[in-house]
């Protein structure tokens, strides 16, 4: 851990994920009422546009992974955050829901460009030691993004109203596209950074794209994300509306969000941290454990342990999603990763797509969260089972993949 510059990559890494995800997906919900007021729409209608988001998403990662294995994180970044700069700015000026969908559809670029791919690269070109530790803190941003913006969305609309909000967090991406195009680098080599950092020949190594989506690891690693990811997007995006209805004030029901993704930041520092340490298919094991305990007690619809549910599903869902992506990099290495993680971004980007819309349908169609939140403790079920598939692969020894991986 003697090089600063590399944690100073994680760190902004955290900072991306946090606006990225934060500002399209997991910061949007608290909008929802305001909009359901304003003009009449149904919940199904509304989370449609994370379907749009999500959907357009797993389509155009591996496309855009593409660009990336080409011509590095950076550049990438910079482009997505011009776009999400001008989608609020017309999220500001909404009026019909066809704008609405227009602007998902345009997050789906943002998310691709400066989302959980990009950052998972970007890390892992400067670590192999410890790519565990500073992967789980990059990805604690999406936890933070969950967890502050919509504290932000809730006190904007009682300070001036939800369009004023949208205009004013243009500045957050603005602030990052300056520090993308002024001080990011792609790897420690182009930063001039002192020998020994990371061997370049280590951060390019890995299999080749054709070879991983072969085997019957790299699918049961994308069956587990998209399982995992409907749940869980599920979740993020009704518990609002789950407890408004059920009585709680509208910042208990936003602090039960933002309790919620702490929780994932927690888990995701924690278990990433373990990872370096202890048998990782072990650990990928205890993460989708706890969060079936979460799922379990979700689903009984028992509001005195709703915080009992929202800790625990939070936690496992944050060493999840963190010895998720650890564990792809560890076992294919970073030499296609684009393309690669792009590819199983096709699958869970459809997953939590589907989680957030088919959610609310099932809601508006039942009047209950029911069946939903039971359909997502058998999903997580069946995460655990597709983990029993992932094994390494038998001519794994590639120079620079960890070695502790337990994969």
């Amino acid at each position: 851990m003697k090089n600063p510059a590399a944690w100073a990559v994680a760190l902004f890494a955290c900072l991306a994920l946090m606006i990225s995800n934060g500002m399209t997906l997991s910061g949007l919900s608290v909008y929802d009422v305001q909009f359901i007021e304003e003009f009449g729409w149904s919940m199904g209608e509304i989370k449609f546009r994370d379907m749009i988001t999500l959907a357009l998403t797993g389509l155009l990662a591996p496309f855009i992974g593409v660009f990336i294995d080409r011509y590095g994180v950076r550049k990438c970044m910079a482009v997505g955050w011009v776009v999400l700069i001008a989608a609020y700015w017309f999220y500001s000026q909404l009026q019909t829901l066809a704008d609405m969908y227009w602007i998902h559809a345009a997050f789906s670029f943002v998310l691709v460009m400066c989302g959980l791919n990009a950052a998972v690269i970007l890390v892992s070109n400067w670590f192999v030691k410890y790519r565990g530790t500073a992967i789980g803190i990059a990805l604690m941003g999406t936890s933070l993004g969950g967890a502050i913006l919509p504290q932000y969305g809730t006190a904007m609309i009682e300070a001036r109203g939800w369009p004023a909000a949208f205009q004013v967090a243009m500045i957050f991406p603005a602030v990052l596209l300056l520090i993308t195009v002024f001080v990011l680098r792609d790897r420690p080599q182009s930063a001039g950074a002192a020998a020994g950092a990371v061997d370049p020949d280590l951060a390019a190594s890995g299999v080749p794209y054709r070879e991983a989506i072969r085997s019957r690891t790299f699918w049961a690693l994308a069956l587990i994300a998209m399982s995992t990811f409907y749940t869980v997007l599920g979740v993020q995006a009704h518990v609002f509306k789950y407890m408004s209805d059920a009585g709680f004030t509208p910042q208990v029901a936003t602090n039960a969000i933002s309790t919620f993704f702490l929780c994932a930041l927690v888990g995701k520092f924690v278990f990433g941290f373990l990872s370096d340490f202890l048998d990782g298919k072990k650990v990928f094991y205890g993460n989708i454990a706890v969060m079936l305990v979460g799922s379990v007690i979700l689903a009984r619809m028992d509001l005195s342990l709703i915080w009992v549910a929202v800790v625990t599903f939070g936690l496992g869902w944050g060493g999840v999603y963190t010895v998720l992506q650890l564990t792809v990099m560890n076992t294919f290495g970073t030499r296609d990763a684009g393309k690669i993680l792009g590819t199983i971004t096709i699958l869970d980007a459809l997953g939590g797509g589907l989680g957030i819309w088919l959610t609310g349908v099932m809601f508006d169609a039942t009047g209950s969260y029911e069946m939903p939140f039971a359909i997502f403790s058998g999903l997580v079920i069946f995460a655990l089972l597709c983990l029993t598939q992932v094994r390494p692969l038998s001519d794994q020894a590639i120079k620079g993949l960890a070695p502790n991986s337990g994969m």
